[in-house]
């Protein structure tokens, strides 16, 4: 853990944040500045500065793919779009989120929360 990263704090739950998945390895929440409604970052609970240095890459990728799939159950769309640059926040993170057409509120963030969770039971 990195004491001064933000993702850190969101992992040890010293800073809220609107979970929408989460298991041993990894934690799925909405993004504070969503591009669409519900953007979400998907990001391991171990601190990497990049995705490339996380291990077993496939169970990452395979938790990215899992709440895209529930984005375009909840969303009504088969438009899901992916980013990994890494400049924004030293901590590894995928962005996943629906395209700018998706109807809704992105700053709704306990409705598009629900929606998400919901998609993906």
């Amino acid at each position: 853990m990195d004491t001064n990263c933000i993702f850190c704090k969101i992992v040890n739950k010293e800073i809220p944040a609107e979970v929408v998945y989460e298991d041993d390895k990894f934690l799925a929440f909405l993004d504070i500045r969503p591009h669409s409604p519900g953007h979400t970052q998907v990001i391991p609970k171990q601190h990497y500065r990049w995705v490339w240095d996380v291990p077993n890459t496939h169970e990452y990728f395979d938790v990215a793919k899992k709440i895209a799939l529930a984005q375009r159950k909840a969303f009504n769309t088969d438009f899901i779009l992916s980013r990994i640059v890494g400049d924004e926040v030293p901590h590894a993170h995928i962005w996943v989120f629906p395209n700018r057409e998706v109807e809704g509120d992105p700053k709704d963030f306990e409705g598009n929360k629900k929606k998400i969770i919901e998609a993906l039971q």
